[in-house]
């Protein structure tokens, strides 16, 4: 790829020539997506629906095209600080109001496919971010840490869900970890495949949700339900991920994409 005097004119040359991989880390929004469920106490989100307006007929016969409805966290979707209560008072917490330049950031993916093919409870703890720093580096300040378990190659939403008598079996970050990921490293945000950024069983946690609570309540960000993780590297992508500007919104829907440099 050949210099230009315009940085952004490279990036656009190296896509071009297939130096940079775009990968997209979104899910198809559709209604048979499942829509996170919580404790019945915390409210409920609207799954997403989808409703034809005109379609090239006789209510309309140049148009095709639909309303939509759903919760602002649904799908593969953003969350913003002021979603969780130790957010709530943050300056700039809202998406109307963060400030676009955190939404473009590097990422780091920690590969726990195994222990959650194991283990669909698996935390992931601050000794085994340790140990992944020590073969791929420092887990840089300001950066995406995406946890990969493959969850969204599950197909079946109940299977996607993974509820019992006990409740949700989903994977994630144990206290320790986001503590050491927000305190220690600073981080933008963390991301996972699975419905919410917690582990399933979050509330039996102390505290109750706490990548919820540390995270959002430090000012960071979040990001959930995403896939094709496994199409990215541990280190060097970067991701793109521009919420709604839903005034005073707590989350939106998104697309999320990955640039990968393969030159």
């Amino acid at each position: 790829m050949q210099s230009t005097t315009n940085p952004l004119l490279d990036i656009l040359s190296g896509i071009a020539q297939r130096q940079i991989r775009v990968v997209d880390l979104t899910q198809t929004l559709d209604p048979d997506f499942p829509q996170i469920e919580l404790p019945p106490e915390m409210g409920r989100c609207w799954p997403f629906r989808l409703e034809e307006i005109s379609r090239y007929d006789d209510r309309g016969s140049a148009p095709y095209w639909n309303n939509f409805s759903c919760g602002e966290h649904t799908g593969t979707h953003f969350d913003a600080p002021i979603h969780w209560i130790s957010g709530r008072n943050l300056p700039d917490n809202s998406t109307d109001t963060i400030p676009v330049e955190k939404m473009v950031a590097p990422a780091c993916v920690i590969d726990c496919v195994k222990h959650a093919r194991q283990n669909p409870d698996f935390l992931l703890t601050a000794e085994f971010l340790k140990n992944w720093e020590e073969e791929n580096g420092r887990i840089p300040q300001d950066s995406w840490v995406l946890m990969r378990t493959d969850w969204s190659k599950r197909n079946d939403p109940a299977a996607y869900q993974n509820f019992d008598e006990e409740g949700q079996h989903t994977p994630g970050p144990a206290t320790d970890a986001v503590r050491f990921m927000v305190q220690e490293r600073n981080i933008l945000g963390f991301g996972s495949e699975c419905i919410g950024t917690d582990a399933g069983q979050a509330m039996h946690l102390r505290p109750p949700y706490p990548c919820h609570y540390y995270v959002h309540g430090a000012g960071k960000y979040g990001l959930q339900c995403l896939t094709n993780l496994d199409q990215l590297p541990s280190t060097g992508s970067v991701i793109f991920s521009a919420p709604l500007k839903i005034k005073q919104g707590s989350g939106s829907p998104l697309r999320v994409l990955a640039f990968v440099c393969d030159g």
